[in-house]
Parts: structure tokens; sequence; C-alpha cells
């Protein structure tokens, strides 16, 4: 029998994002962002109600549960407001504005974000999650939309006065963009090591207290100041944070890939969701690591993430997807639950292990009869265990262990998964191609640089306009969104990446392109920075600029990397000198607390040298090409540049007729040398 039509849908019925989409059949009268939305609140004189979250956020998808699929909220909202929906990680630019504004109402921010617009789209009020009715300190939504419609209509002047005033509050520091400028300098990298040192977890790893983040880009930066100083607490915060967290149930054992951050301090409880820019920085951090010491459970954490991604997150074109849920229906269940499609009760495991290896396994994975999730805030967990490495496995039980995850992994493909959002994001693709990138040179691994590869074709071919515009968003076979600086800047990084594992000029050649486009569209002539918006795209109230280092690098603080390293690559020193003014434009914002920024730090850590360029010349088949090669790539060594000539190019030439390699450092040039013992020397200088 044919299921119910839906009893509403609303315009989000016609769009791509999975996010809208979920609320296309909403009670509520959703817009999508728009003209058409704003044009609706000027001639009726409404103020905008304003939703963003995006498709794998769990309190979104209880807000939604409770007040937009509610029909008295709905008729609140669609009477007295112009609802607006917008998917965050397709208008980072719109979710930007009004997460800052938020910001400065409340000193908090999040998702769902909740804001409320005068028809100019000056924020008045905001907060994030409010629940149905009033709890744990917050006012009821619907007690809330009363209040709002009351005071708009009673106190009009005094409600546009205050989104006056919040318009010119985020004006300030936006068109400021960092002024106050300021050298940094390797002092400035001494203080963000010592505010790292102080926050260490000295138990459990991480940076900070509970809930714990990843932190990737900070410990990069740490493994580069290690590199640098040779001090050992520096590599100390970083293996005891790695190890903690692959030990943990922030991990997933069976499947690979890490979940979004720990609940708990312990890295055990972690919230469910997966997003592909966690794969792709983690991966890279456990590479270095890899390189740093050349232990070898490092490269296997990069490499279950490779897989997992490849596996899971992978479209048939080549593009990687955004995300996988938090949430899942348990098995003959019809409501979702957090971690249901990764929880496991202990008679679930012995039903499919068996007694003798359910118990060694059990030891292994801190499973236990009742379930072992010490921290359950929302009661999701009962009875079921989180697995996490308990105790560390022996060389005779790593078949046993294999054995186990293999089981466990083929009965879990059986469960409902949780919903995949498989929206192509050039910027999330971007870090995931340059993680690839480098894990091809690091492992030498065909698969990886294929797979990065395939990612960079499908990105140049389908979201790259004919006027060589990229966009940001690739979903159901449409492109769109002109693309952000972060896009720009990200998929530079990973085609930089890309080059240097390949050798391919085209790669070189787009990377270059995209670089100056960059500059061109993004670039601030008067004050320096990189806005986040393009000067083609849609203008909001105020073009802002972002240095700050979250769960995602920022554009700025990736871009500074680019024009370091796409300018050593091509020789453009217009470039460098790019880079020089963007980390003096922000300088006195960095020096005030230098840890906030360590993605920024990491391109100051390559500018402030020493760094090294090198160029192999021979064939790219040739047996000593490739050990050359092996021999560059197996170091940690982050300030460095390779290019590759072929034979018969101008410029570069062979020794003897043998491969060549030719080792610069800060612009002065070494003799080339053909020889594997000589090239040795000259990385270790």
């Amino acid at each position: 029998m044919a299921s119910a039509a839906p009893a509403h849908t609303n315009r989000l019925a016609k769009e791509k994002s999975p996010y809208l989409l979920q609320h296309a059949h909403n009670p509520v009268d959703w817009y999508p962002w728009g003209e058409e939305a704003f044009e609706k609140a000027r001639r009726e004189k409404k103020p905008i109600f304003l939703s963003i979250g995006y498709s794998t956020c769990h309190w979104c998808h209880v807000m939604e549960r409770e007040s937009f699929e509610d029909p008295a909220t709905a008729e609140l909202l669609n009477t007295h407001f112009v609802p607006i929906k917008v998917d965050r990680e397709e208008r980072p630019d719109v979710d930007a504005l009004y997460m800052q504004a938020v910001m400065q109402m409340t000193g908090q921010g999040g998702w769902p974000l909740s804001v409320f617009l005068t028809p100019d789209l000056h924020p008045f009020y905001g907060g994030t999650y409010f629940p149905p009715e009033p709890r744990w300190g917050h006012p009821g939504f619907k007690q809330l939309l009363k209040s709002l419609a009351d005071a708009w209509e009673n106190r009009r002047e005094e409600v546009l006065k205050s989104g006056q005033a919040m318009v010119e509050a985020l004006r300030g520091p936006a068109e400021a963009g960092g002024a106050g400028k300021e050298a940094l300098s390797k002092e400035t990298l001494e203080r963000a090591f010592q505010a790292f040192s102080e926050s260490y977890d000295e138990t459990y790893g991480g940076l900070g207290p509970a809930p714990k983040f990843p932190r990737s880009h900070a410990l990069s930066l740490l493994l580069r100041y290690w590199k640098r100083t040779s001090d050992p607490r520096a590599l100390e915060i970083v293996e005891g944070t790695l190890r903690g967290m692959a030990a943990g149930g922030i991990y997933d054992h069976v499947g690979g890939g890490f979940h979004r951050y720990s609940t708990d301090a312990q890295w055990h409880v972690p919230h469910f969701e997966k997003m592909l820019y966690d794969q792709a920085l983690l991966a890279r951090t456990y590479l270095e690591a890899y390189q740093a010491t050349g232990k070898a459970e490092y490269a296997r954490t990069a490499r279950e993430i490779f897989d997992y991604v490849l596996r899971e997150m992978t479209g048939k074109e080549g593009g990687f997807y955004s995300a996988e849920d938090a949430d899942s229906l348990e098995p003959g269940g019809k409501e979702k639950k957090e971690g249901a499609f990764y929880v496991w009760s202990a008679k679930e495991i012995e039903d499919l292990l068996g007694k003798p290896d359910a118990a060694a396994f059990g030891l292994l994975y801190g499973v236990q009869l009742h379930g072992n999730a010490a921290h359950d805030p929302q009661g999701e967990f009962a009875g079921k265990n989180i697995l996490y490495k308990a105790r560390p496995v022996k060389p005779e039980q790593e078949e046993l262990d294999r054995r186990c995850r293999k089981k466990l992994f083929a009965a879990r493909a059986k469960r409902p998964r949780p919903h995949l959002d498989d929206k192509v994001l050039a910027d999330w693709n971007g870090l995931m191609i340059s993680s690839l990138a480098f894990g091809a040179q690091v492992l030498e691994e065909p698969a990886y640089a294929e797979g990065a590869r395939r990612a960079a074709d499908f990105i140049l071919k389908e979201m790259v306009r004919k006027d060589g515009r990229l966009l940001h968003r690739y979903r159901d076979g449409e492109a769109a969104i002109p693309g952000h600086l972060e896009d720009y800047a990200f998929l530079v990084y990973g085609l930089t990446d890309l080059y240097q594992t390949t050798f391919d000029p085209r790669i070189l050649a787009e990377a270059k392109r995209l670089t100056a486009d960059m500059v061109r569209l993004f670039w601030d002539q008067e004050r320096g920075g990189f806005f986040l918006i393009g000067t083609d795209a849609e203008q909001l109230l105020v073009r802002q600029k972002e240095v700050y280092d979250g769960a995602i690098p920022s554009g700025n603080s990736v871009a500074a990397l680019d024009l370091l390293r796409v300018g050593r690559l091509t020789g453009e020193r217009g470039f460098e000198e790019k880079a020089s003014k963007l980390m003096e434009t922000f300088g006195a914002q960095v020096s005030r607390q230098p840890s906030a920024f360590p993605q920024l730090l990491i391109a100051l850590d390559f500018g402030i040298g020493p760094s090294r360029e090198i160029v192999i010349a021979g064939p790219p088949k040739d047996p000593g090409t490739k050990q050359m090669l092996r021999l560059i790539r197996g170091p940690f060594s982050p300030n460095q540049v390779v290019t590759f000539h072929p034979p018969g190019k101008e410029g570069f030439s062979m020794l003897e007729g043998k491969p060549t390699a030719y080792v610069c450092e800060n612009y002065a040039c070494n003799l080339p040398t053909n020889r594997l013992e000589k090239l040795k020397e000259l990385l270790i200088e």
C-alpha cells in the first residue's frame, strides 16, 4: 500500500540541500534564504525568523521534532514572522555573520542557530536551541515567539534601534579586519606552545577539559614546534592526545573514522556524528606523527580513516560527501537514537563471536554486561557498550582482534545506517584531497593518490563555471553558490599536495590560477587579508574577515600557507609578499592569544623558515627517481616543497644521465647531486 502524502509541503521541497529537504514537510511555511522571503518581510512589515543548521546536527533534529513539526508553533511562526531556513554548510557566509551576532548578544553560539531579524535583515534577538516549554533557564519557544511578536507590534522603534546597533557592532571589527599591525615571530610560536602545554590533560590527553575536541591543527603546530626546538614536551602532548583519541570511543574501532567530539574527559562517550573535515584533518596529523616517530600505530589509524572515507563517503564520480548523522534507528525501532548504529549490548557481541572470543574481545574493548557508558546525559546508551581500547592489543591477540572486528563490521552493516549528507563541498573536498595525496606520499599507497585525483578532477570539471569561477556546492547534478574564501583556499591546499604527489603540471597550473583568482576576488586592497565572500557574490550586511581557527581552520590561515607554497612552487614572489602582508594584518589579533590561531602559526612557521625547495630531475618511473622521492617523503619535513622536471625540460639537467636532486634552502641552492647518500646529508642539514 502506498504511503500517505505529507500533510504539508513548503518551498524547501525545491531545494537541493539535504538539511532544507528534511524540513520540506514541516507545517512551518519555510522560505529558503533569498529575495522572495526578504520581499515578503518588507511588504508585510514582519520580522524574520532565521533558523540555521545542518543535516547531521542532533539538536537541530530535536528542535524540529519539538517545535517545527508542532502545528501550534508553526501557526505562531507563520502568522507573525517570515520563517527562513539556511544550511550552514551551503551558506557559511550567512552563518558566520549571524553566529557572530548571537555570540555578541549571548556570549555563546552553536546549532541550531535561531535569530530574529528586521525586514532589513538586522539581527535584534537570538540564541541556539530553544525547548518547546521553559526549561533549564531557557524560555519556551512558543513563549518567546509571542513575546517577540508583541515587542514588534508595540515597541517596534526600540526593536529597530536594537537591530541597527547590532549591525554597527558587527561592522566595527569586520571592517577593521584585524587592524593593529604587528610582526609575528618565533616568540609567537613559543607563547602558543606554552598555552597548549598548560591546557594539556596529563591523564587522558587532549587540550582543555570536557567536552573534548580533536584540535588536529593545534597538534600539527605542536609537531612543527617540536621539529623546530626539539622540545620533548611538544611531542609528548601530541602523542598523548593522538593515542588517547585513537583508543577512545571517539574513534570507530569497527569501521574506522572519528566522531565529532567526546562528551567526557576520557574520550569515551562521543557525539557520534562523523564529518568529512575531521577525517581529513586528523588523518594528516596522524601521518605527520608517523613521520616524526616512525610508530606504526599512527599509520594504521590514518589508513583506517582513509579506508572509511573511500568506502562510505565517496560518490561514484569521485567527490567526497559531507557527513554522517549521529542519530539512526535501532534495529526494529521507530525512533532514531544517537549512536544506535555504533553501540552494542554484551549479548549481541557474545551471540556474534561466541563465548570465548567475546570474553577476550570484551576485555580488550571494555565491554560490560550492563553497558559501559558512564557518561550518558540523555539516557541513550542504557545497557549498551561504546567500544574503546581498555587495554593494548598484544601481538598474539592481533589475529583475534581482526577476526572479531570483521564479524562486528559485517553484522553492523545490516543495521539501519545513519543519514548521509551527500552534498559535495569544494572546501571540505580540498582538505580531503590534501590528506589523501599526503597519505599516498607517506604510505606509498597509489589508491590514495587515485582517490585524491578523482575528487580533484570531479571538482574541476563539475564545480567550475565556464568563466573559471569556482562554485561551493554540488548535489544531485547541480553545482551552485559562488565559492567562498575557504573553497579557494582549501582546494588550492589540496591541489598543491596532489601536484607534489603526481607531479601533473595541469594540477599545479590550476592551483596557481585559483590562487590568483583568490587574491583578485577576496583580497582587501585597503587593509590586507582576505574577506569571506568575493566581490562578485551576494553582499551581506557586513563583509567579514575571519582568522580564528576553530573546528575547521580559517580561510585566511590556509590561504597564508597556500601563498607561501604556491609561491615557492611557481616562483611567483608576489604570492609570498601577500602572505607576509596577511600575517602583518592580523598580527595584533594573533599576538593577543596565539593558541587560537594554530593553522596561521603553521604558515608562520613555514614563513620564518628554515624552508626548503627541492627539484627532482629525471624520468618519473626510474628506480633512482623513486628512491629519491622516498628519501624526501619519509621524514617529517613540513616546510618544504618538491617539484619535478622530466628529461628534456629546460633549467634542471640530470648529472651523468642519472636522476638528480637540486636542494635549495632559504633561496640558496646547494650543488646538485645524483647520489642518495649526499641527498640524505643535504636533507639532514
